[in-house]
């Protein structure tokens, strides 16, 4: 695999971001514990303002992330940043359709949800101390769709799904272990896929 830049460049646009943003980082964490947190006490409006959540997140990779740095040394970030837009405007409207759900529900699910989100919001950014954040948050959002209701649209799942795939490079051929979680993330992300009924939909009515 030809990469189209060093290892050094790689680390130094994850330290360019967090530096540029902070304090940014603890309002996206907060941002997240309120999703999880309306997810665990279900009210009328809870299936939009979880999504809207996970939009804005999704968007704020695609604009603050993707296109603002890491475009500095990879033509690929356009193409990243269009796939995260469309992941935000996805969550969006299905929010806004109310066709995502979420509740509270034990067992196996509970406890694979809980560790991913945990894993997301705590261990990576304790493991890597300069963070990229689109892999982060592929797994949260993996974990907090967890917290879906079934029926769900399986839209969702598609873009932290294919960033799972992109980001596992990363541990593959650039060294980043806290990365290889991405591995395990993408099998539960296929799970959700391929045990939910409702046909595939992203945009349709």
């Amino acid at each position: 695999m030809v990469i189209p830049f060093t290892i050094d460049q790689f680390y130094g646009v994850f330290r360019d971001y967090n530096t540029a943003v902070w304090p940014v980082q603890w309002v996206l964490s907060a941002l997240g514990l309120a999703a999880v947190v309306a997810a665990l006490r279900p009210q009328p409006w809870t299936s939009i303002a979880v999504s809207a959540g996970l939009g804005f997140l999704w968007a704020w990779i695609a604009l603050a992330y993707h296109l603002a740095f890491f475009a500095r040394i990879s033509p690929a970030a356009y193409g990243f940043a269009a796939l995260s837009a469309a992941g935000a405007i996805v969550f969006i409207w299905q929010g806004g359709r109310r066709r995502l759900a979420f509740r509270w529900v034990s067992g196996v699910r509970a406890t694979v949800r809980i560790v991913l989100i945990a894993f997301a919001l705590v261990v990576y950014p304790v493991w890597s101390a300069y963070a990229g954040l689109p892999c982060p948050t592929a797994i949260f959002t993996i974990g907090l769709l967890c917290f879906a209701t079934p029926p769900t649209p399986r839209s969702p799942l598609i873009v932290p799904l294919l960033w799972c795939f992109v980001g596992a490079q990363a541990a593959l051929f650039l060294g980043v272990p806290p990365d290889l979680s991405l591995i395990a993330a993408g099998v539960v992300g296929a799970a959700l896929i391929a045990t939910e009924r409702r046909p595939l939909r992203a945009l349709t009515p």
